[in-house]
């Protein structure tokens, strides 16, 4: 814990192929990486990896994928068993590099399930860096656009600093899993991790009832909504543009609601924009007077929800369950939902098993869960 902090001379960024491959020599030399993302999907209709930022223990470098062209010779680096990949929160960013490139990550080690795994009540970056590395990061730019170019200095600054500090943060929540038996827990978390892969969205009409709001429209309303749905997208995709900075969910539902039929009614509308009613008001009254336009017979209904028949011993075994999970969790200093979320619980509870190689079955379990929980849980069900 109280080993020094590198101090990494300015990072580079690099921006030509020959930069990379000089960067990825240095770089398969090196037995643990941290690697980071910066993409745009709060800004441009299509999202994409924007900035890669690697750290080793000695420097650290922004890849500017806009410039470079082909990332290909990075993946091998990452799909290199001899390499730890160390990310925070890798969710997302194995997402968006499987999609985009095709890259697999085989070692990992994930900084903010360590920080869940050790009960650290503030498990962002920020908080994190700070409090074990002595860090302090300014988040101003989370939400930036990290399409444009140039990029100024202090945004290519900011990138750099999410991976310069995370191999230190890595050591020190590392050291303390091990101190606390909890490593396995963790390592047997990262190697789930290898397993994530890109899904695109369903392609469906649901997601215009997700929209918070569209429950209270009437079948008409729906329609309307749906038809601004689709010329939303249809803008935002024209201009590469996130739909919600074309028009706010709340905005089309009001829209909706209103149903206008012409400017002046359109004006009226909350969240919508004179600029918008002027540049794009004929379309907009377009959409609502082809949603107004759908015969009765195809308006659309709400998806009605999933109906269970009610299973009273199914629920009284979950409930066992839970008391068990909230137990060992105030003893071991964890959110319940990190020691062993409701879906796990529901499925063990599904599968009664009364054996402990029984419980080893249920897929939603993980080893170090039923070392924790296993033997508690079968009394539970057996009660």
């Amino acid at each position: 814990m109280s080993a020094a902090i590198p101090r990494h001379a300015p990072h580079r960024y690099v921006k030509t192929p020959a930069e990379l491959a000089a960067l990825l020599r240095r770089v398969t030399r090196e037995s643990e990486l941290a690697v980071d993302t910066e993409a745009a999907s709060f800004h441009r209709f299509v999202d994409r990896v924007y900035l890669v930022q690697l750290s080793t223990r000695r420097e650290t470098a922004v890849i500017d994928p806009l410039t470079v062209g082909d990332l290909g010779a990075l993946g091998p680096v990452l799909a290199d068993a001899a390499v730890e990949v160390v990310f925070h929160d890798a969710d997302y960013d194995l997402r968006i590099l499987d999609r985009d490139c095709g890259f697999r990550a085989r070692r990992l080690f994930d900084t903010r399930v360590a920080a869940q795994l050790l009960g650290e009540p503030a498990i962002g970056l920020a908080a994190l860096l700070e409090k074990h590395v002595g860090v302090h990061l300014d988040k101003k730019y989370q939400r930036a656009d990290w399409s444009r170019r140039p990029l100024p200095r202090e945004m290519l600054e900011y990138a750099a600093l999410d991976t310069q500090y995370l191999l230190p943060l890595r050591d020190r929540l590392r050291a303390e899993l091990q101190a606390r038996g909890r490593l396995s827990w963790a390592e047997e978390e990262f190697q789930r991790l290898e397993g994530v892969r890109w899904v695109p969205p369903a392609a469906n009409g649901d997601a215009v009832f997700r929209i918070k709001g569209a429950r209270a429209l009437s079948r008409r309303g729906l329609a309307v909504l749906r038809g601004l749905w689709h010329w939303r997208d249809a803008v935002a995709a024209e201009l590469d543009r996130a739909s919600f900075r074309v028009l706010s969910n709340e905005a089309l539902v009001i829209v909706a609601g209103a149903q206008p039929c012409d400017t002046e009614a359109l004006r009226s509308c909350r969240g919508v924009s004179e600029r918008l009613v002027e540049q794009r008001g004929g379309a907009i009254l377009a959409a609502v007077a082809a949603g107004l336009a759908v015969p009765e017979r195809d308006l659309p209904r709400f998806p009605r929800g999933e109906r269970r028949t009610p299973d009273p011993t199914f629920e009284r075994q979950v409930e066992r369950l839970k008391a068990v999970r909230n137990a060992a969790a105030a003893r071991l200093g964890l959110e319940p939902g990190v020691l062993c979320p409701k879906g796990t619980l529901e499925a063990v509870a599904r599968a009664h098993p009364s054996a402990v190689g029984s419980l080893s079955e249920v897929p939603e379990i993980r080893r170090w869960q039923i070392e924790v929980l296993g033997q508690d849980f079968l009394a539970a069900l057996a009660a």
